[in-house]
């Protein structure tokens, strides 16, 4: 296996930033209790690991699988209150980027989004030959 290298990806990088303004869109008007709490946390492993995409080349499942753990710890860090016990419980940012509150739904929606990535990156690589002959 080869070690990660470092080069940039416009197309990754473009996703990950199309997504990135769909999250903000989702925050600032989506006041519902499934897209904005679930869909949006679907969309930001998938963000992540474009974004991660867009700047290091490494096998996908490598990439899928650091930004599914970084969510997890995240996730796992909400539980522990950790937006409390650093004294930023009214900082709406520090709720935002960290979050505020532990789900075990919100694992389920991380996993499906990196489910989803590693669905699109073999569906790609398959027809990587098709469109290559064409």
């Amino acid at each position: 296996m080869t070690p990660p290298t470092f080069s940039f990806t416009w197309r990754y990088f473009l996703i990950a930033v199309a997504l990135f303004v769909v999250e903000v869109l989702i925050a600032l008007f989506v006041r519902d209790r499934f897209v904005r709490p679930y869909g949006g946390d679907y969309l930001v492993v998938i963000m992540l690991y474009y974004g991660v995409k867009a700047f290091v080349r490494a096998p996908p499942r490598s990439i899928a699988l650091g930004v599914l753990l970084f969510a997890y710890t995240l996730e796992l860090l909400q539980y522990f209150r950790l937006v409390d016990r650093l004294g930023l419980s009214h900082n709406e940012v520090a709720k935002t980027v960290i979050g505020y509150g532990f789900e075990w739904w919100d694992m389920l929606a991380y996993t499906l989004g990196i489910i989803t990535v590693l669905v699109w990156e073999e569906r790609k690589k398959r027809l990587r030959p098709l469109l290559d002959e064409l």
